[in-house]
């Protein structure tokens, strides 16, 4: 008996809390979510405003016409907010008092790239999203044909240039060209040549220590362009537009002018020296000739001297046996 008392009043508890769980399940679901029952945090470091607090409201009503907890699927508006092309993540929840919570992190921008006519934005992860019509976010600006997987390695080097003071006071832009990365600059018309997107830090710091102990001393106007492609080396080149350069420019000019006439001047050098070599032959020929002449000479006369000495003595002998 006792045992049939104890599953009897289990059963009544249980039946109980049954009812009374689908009783406040119903006085759940049947609230309403009002305005001061949703509450928007965007969770971003960066502050951006690509889409705001009205917006997320009312994609809300949207997917709850109703406006009662029980007829809200969090799923599916989870999944429509992360859907949107600036919203990098998105969390969305109820607590027991019928309170909707969104909790949103949005894309924020490190460049904004102007590639084969249309303009994106492009985030740390080397994500491409369009840009807004209601709001422009001051990044740096790209332009090129930037491939998707070097967003990552530009992101890289746009947060690098960021972080340091006389980089972003001193670079606007990147542009790409031929496979090499230019740093635009704010000061003067000449740009940085980098070349690939290797090594980056070691080619700002040496450009960076070339400008602060010489281009400052310069006129901004000097150059058109100043290279760091190359390692341990920085290349300068002048600006023809600007006056100042016009003397250095025409020797430069006159120097290369001056290359082909000394090369010209080199190959009558090299042909008069075999000529003299050729005459070098016949002229000792005709030095040998002169030789045995006036050899000959003194021979000739010793013999005539022998002559009549010889004969002289041979008279006489005739003479005296006779």
């Amino acid at each position: 008996m006792k045992n049939k008392y104890r599953i009897l009043k289990i059963a009544v508890t249980v039946i109980i809390l049954g009812l009374l769980l689908s009783f406040s399940l119903k006085r759940f679901s049947g609230q309403k979510i009002t305005d001061n029952k949703i509450s928007v945090k965007m969770n971003e470091k960066t502050p951006v405003y690509f889409i705001d607090e009205k917006d997320i409201r009312e994609i809300v009503k949207k997917e709850n016409p109703s406006g009662k907890v029980g007829d809200l699927n969090i799923p599916v508006l989870e999944k429509k907010i992360n859907s949107l092309p600036a919203v990098d993540s998105a969390n969305v929840y109820l607590n027991l008092n019928g309170k909707l919570y969104l909790d949103i992190k949005q894309r924020v921008p490190v460049f904004r790239l102007n590639k084969d006519g249309r303009d994106f934005y492009v985030d740390e992860k080397g994500t491409e999203f369009p840009i807004s019509k209601t709001y422009s976010h001051p990044c740096m600006l790209v332009t090129g044909n930037v491939s998707p997987d070097e967003y990552e390695k530009l992101a890289e080097l746009v947060e690098k240039i960021d972080k340091d003071d006389f980089s972003k006071k001193f670079f606007i832009g990147i542009s790409k060209s031929k496979g090499d990365y230019n740093l635009l600059t704010s000061d003067g018309n000449y740009k940085v040549e980098i070349g690939d997107l290797d090594n980056i830090e070691f080619k700002v710091k040496g450009l960076k220590t070339f400008v602060e102990k010489y281009l400052v001393f310069q006129d901004p106007q000097k150059y058109s362009m100043v290279s760091v492609k190359y390692q341990n080396q920085i290349v300068t080149t002048l600006n023809p537009y600007f006056k100042e350069n016009d003397s250095i420019l025409k020797a430069g000019n006159l120097e290369l002018a001056k290359a082909p006439a000394l090369v010209a001047a080199k190959k009558p050098d090299v042909m008069p020296k075999t000529e003299t070599k050729k005459a070098k032959t016949p002229a000792a020929k005709p030095k040998e000739k002169a030789k045995p002449k006036t050899t000959a000479k003194p021979k000739e006369t010793k013999k005539t001297e022998k002559k009549p000495t010889a004969a002289k003595p041979k008279a006489k002998a005739k003479v005296k046996i006779e």
